[in-house]
């Protein structure tokens, strides 16, 4: 009878003790939140972040390392952005600074692994190695007691422990061929200058060639210096070379275009979103507004070199010959951090005085398929064939005399010139590109025989000594020495090709760029074709010329400008 009164409430009975537990259960997570934190964060957007990391780092079931986090969360962010906006972190901004600041702290010299011991190539005129009493082919033995002979590393290895504090000493153990016994200097390192201008000469009478490898905020000064010293040689036009140049400080490149500008042109113009527009025009003090001029680009000629090209081209001031332009439209401001790292952000657009922007196509996050870019290019003919660039869809401006020129995509030539196959071979590619042992061979070659190389006065001098020499079969008994086959058809094939790049990097060595690069470019089409356009008074385009329909130099450009890396480093 007690059971069925009981049955009616039971239902009843049963919520209110589940609500009674709720309610308990509540209260103890609430008592705990106070004690521990709230665990429901208000935020606003843009501190979102900052109360997620503040949660890991208080209830994280482990200790985090909360700095290790979140310098590797910062780049992640980055990577959804456009493919040109990256962070630095503190303990890369000065390395990466270096190139664009126009000098580092370090030793001055250049330097080479020469198998396991690091071979001095250079010493820098005027810098701290030289004061010291270092010499072109010392070896470094030891740095401040510690031996670095017979130990494998790379370069940057080297680097780190030979650069260091402006006004900070370095002990060397150097061994010199002249002296069996180790000697020791003490080296106060300094301000060791970067060029960005790499030479300048007179390639043919009255035509000056200067190679502008980066925009650096020593690079107008160094650019006006070869100028000026060209002009008193006797030079009265000039190519300006480009190619392979990814671009930097943009006001260099606007200095520059300064110098070949009548008063009154626009160069470039920015604009972005917290950017208004904002244009910059010639200023009338150019000092080559009346002489000819020729710019030389192709597919890594970037941002500031496409400036450049694209103010020249605009304007009708001059001609531009290779191959099409990287395509990099996009301004980067450079943010310091309080903790030293820093931020390149994009935060606008650079466009042409025509109007266009040349920056490619490009999805946030996906900067891998950007990055691919190039190599598409090369799989789909651009690089050897005009007809491949595919202009119908893209939007078409006006130069100042009415020539169609394109946007979308970097700065197309006026004349195009592609790339050259010729002399490539499989064995050319093992011994160049692939094993490293032309310079290997280079380094000991000029080791063995620095006394009677380093006799010349002149780079012809050495050029003309080493036309007599056997390099080609002295270099293919090496380079079998080191595992690389003789095969004679395509070492006959790729034989004038392999001789110019020996003689090329052996007077590198002793000449530094101004040996260097004459020989190197002795016969490459591109400058060729330059020299031909400015002495048949064409520098400046026809009204009626249209670099929509490319002049294509028949013959093929100098495979040289695919491999002139350098084959050393700087300390």
């Amino acid at each position: 009878m007690k059971d069925k009164k009981l049955t009616p409430w039971l239902p009843v009975i049963i919520a209110a003790s589940i609500a009674f537990g709720i309610f308990i259960g509540n209260y103890y997570l609430n008592l705990s939140s106070r004690n521990k934190g709230s665990n429901r964060h208000s935020y606003t957007s843009g501190n979102k972040i900052n109360y997620i990391l503040d949660i890991i780092n208080e209830q994280y079931v482990d200790t985090v390392n909360m700095p290790q986090l979140i310098e590797g969360t910062i780049p992640k962010i980055f990577n959804e952005l456009d493919p040109h906006s990256v962070y630095i972190s503190a303990e890369d901004a000065e390395s990466v600074n270096e190139e664009l600041e126009g000098s580092f702290s370090g030793i001055g010299v250049s330097f080479n692994m020469q198998t396991d011991t690091i071979l001095i190539i250079n010493v820098i005129p005027g810098g701290p190695s030289e004061k010291a009493g270092l010499l072109p082919f010392d070896r470094i033995i030891s740095i401040n007691d510690s031996v670095f002979s017979g130990r494998k590393m790379d370069q940057n290895q080297v680097m780190k422990n030979l650069r260091g504090a402006k006004n900070s000493t370095v002990k060397l153990g150097i061994h010199r061929q002249s002296n069996p016994e180790l000697i020791y200097f003490e080296v106060t390192r300094g301000d060791v200058p970067v060029h960005s201008v790499d030479v300048s000469y007179e390639i043919s009478k009255g035509i000056g060639f200067i190679k502008v490898s980066k925009f650096a905020r020593n690079t107008y000064n160094e650019f006006i210096t070869a100028i000026a010293k060209l002009k008193q040689e006797g030079c009265n036009s000039f190519i300006i070379d480009l190619r392979g140049n990814s671009g930097g400080i943009m006001e260099a490149a606007v200095q520059m275009v300064n110098e070949f500008m009548p008063q009154g042109k626009l160069i470039v113009y920015t604009e972005g979103k917290a950017y208004p527009r904002s244009d910059v025009y010639a200023n009338g003090t150019g000092t080559c507004m009346d002489n000819p001029v020729v710019i030389l680009t192709d597919e890594g000629s970037a941002s500031a070199s496409e400036i450049f090209a694209g103010a020249i081209q605009d304007n009708d001031r001059g001609t531009i010959i290779g191959r099409r332009s990287y395509g990099k439209g996009l301004v980067q401001s450079q943010i310091a951090l309080t903790d030293g790292s820093q931020l390149r952000l994009t935060i606008a657009r650079y466009y042409t005085p025509s109007g266009r922007s040349i920056q490619k196509e490009y999805e946030l996050g996906k900067t891998e398929d950007y990055n691919r870019d190039i190599y598409d290019r090369y799989i789909h003919g651009e690089f050897y064939s005009a007809d491949s660039i595919k202009m119908d869809n893209l939007p078409q401006f006006q130069t100042s005399m009415g020539r169609t020129v394109y946007g979308g995509g970097g700065i197309m030539p006026d004349i195009f010139i592609p790339s050259d196959t010729s002399g490539v071979t499989s064995y050319f590619n093992s011994v160049a590109r692939n094993s490293g042992v032309l310079y290997l061979y280079v380094l000991e070659y000029s080791d063995r025989n620095f006394n009677k190389l380093s006799s010349f006065n002149t780079y012809q001098d050495l050029y003309s000594y080493l036309e007599q020499q056997p390099l080609l079969s002295d270099f293919t008994d090496f380079a079998a020495t080191k595992g690389i086959k003789k095969r004679p058809a395509l070492i006959e094939i790729s034989a004038k090709l392999i001789e110019t790049h020996l003689m090329a990097y052996i007077s590198r060595n002793f000449f530094d760029e101004a040996g260097f690069y004459p020989v190197f470019y002795k016969d490459d089409v591109t400058i060729l074709r330059a020299i031909q356009v400015i002495k048949d008074g064409k520098s400046i385009p026809a009204p009626d010329d249209n670099t929509g329909t490319l002049h294509t130099q028949a013959a093929s450009a100098g495979i040289r400008g695919l491999y002139k890396e350098r084959d050393y480093s700087n300390a």
